[in-house]
């Protein structure tokens, strides 16, 4: 049985796409307050894979886990994209005119801008996490808070949902990172793989990024993101992780080979090899 860690509670989105990616497998939960925790369980081999939110496709990208990846040095071995449904709950009983405030957390809050923006006077409170504060809700069984959150969180926690799909956009997507510690022995998760994570660290000089670019065009690579990161203890300098997809391995690994003989290129690290996770 899978040891798993996940940001959030029981309920959450993370949970939902621990769900739909190891469909039929036993696993067991290991429930984290933060990332750090999460990045820090996977580190140390509390567990055996994490589960990690990395961007969505209306609140952006989560940089700061990025930074973890590379600071715990993780390996990412796969990737899911989940459709997030937010929803407005509250303990049964309840309508929009009873709530005072709602709890959830800061990309949720992101994600439901024109929502919140509709109701002006009801008080906004950040929440370590969207089922948390439904689970919150349920202990306390206080009247007048409300949460944002899935349905499954709602079925969880024997809430009500007064507001379904308040997300800004209706089309709204959350990539997920299965990541693990990447000195732990044993078979990857997937043989398999056509996409990679990379990280470029190059010389502070005038056109070297364009020179690592136009490489992994000419070769016929797909560059699906490219993420600038600050590097802390060097400020104004800059890391750049890089999403490729490729349909021949053997593009691949040239293209690892013509990378490092550019002058410019200070260090290249593969953050991990994978299956792609998005269907078109």
């Amino acid at each position: 049985m899978k040891k798993i860690a996940i940001q959030g509670v029981k309920g959450c989105f993370h949970h939902a796409a621990v769900s739909r990616y190891f469909e039929g497998c036993n696993y067991k939960l290991m429930e984290c307050s933060s990332f750090r925790e999460l990045a820090i369980s996977v580190a140390k081999s509390n567990v055996d894979i994490g589960v990690m939110a990395i961007e969505n496709s209306i609140a952006g990208t989560i940089l700061t886990n990025y930074s973890l990846l590379s600071e715990y040095n993780l390996k990412i071995v796969g990737e899911i994209y989940m459709p997030i449904k937010h929803n407005l709950m509250a303990y049964p009983g309840q309508n929009i005119e009873d709530i005072k405030e709602i709890y959830s957390h800061p990309m949720a809050i992101l994600q439901c801008e024109l929502f919140i923006d509709a109701h002006p006077n009801i008080k906004i409170s950040e929440y370590s996490d969207t089922a948390a504060a439904a689970k919150y809700i349920s202990i306390c069984k206080k009247k007048g808070l409300a949460a944002i959150a899935s349905e499954n969180a709602a079925r969880e926690y024997g809430l009500e949902i007064i507001y379904k799909n308040i997300q800004t956009i209706t089309s709204n997507f959350t990539r997920f990172f299965i990541i693990k510690n990447c000195c732990k022995k044993g078979q990857k998760e997937n043989n398999y793989f056509d996409k990679a994570s990379l990280i470029f660290k190059i010389l502070h000089t005038t056109g070297s990024l364009s020179q690592i670019l136009s490489l992994i065009s000419s070769l016929g690579i797909n560059m699906t993101k490219i993420q600038s990161i600050p590097i802390i203890q060097i400020p104004w300098e800059y890391s750049f992780y890089v999403d490729i997809i490729f349909n021949n391995i053997k593009d691949y690994e040239n293209m690892k080979q013509q990378i490092q003989k550019i002058p410019c290129l200070h260090q290249l690290y593969i953050m991990g090899e994978y299956q792609n996770g998005r269907i078109e």
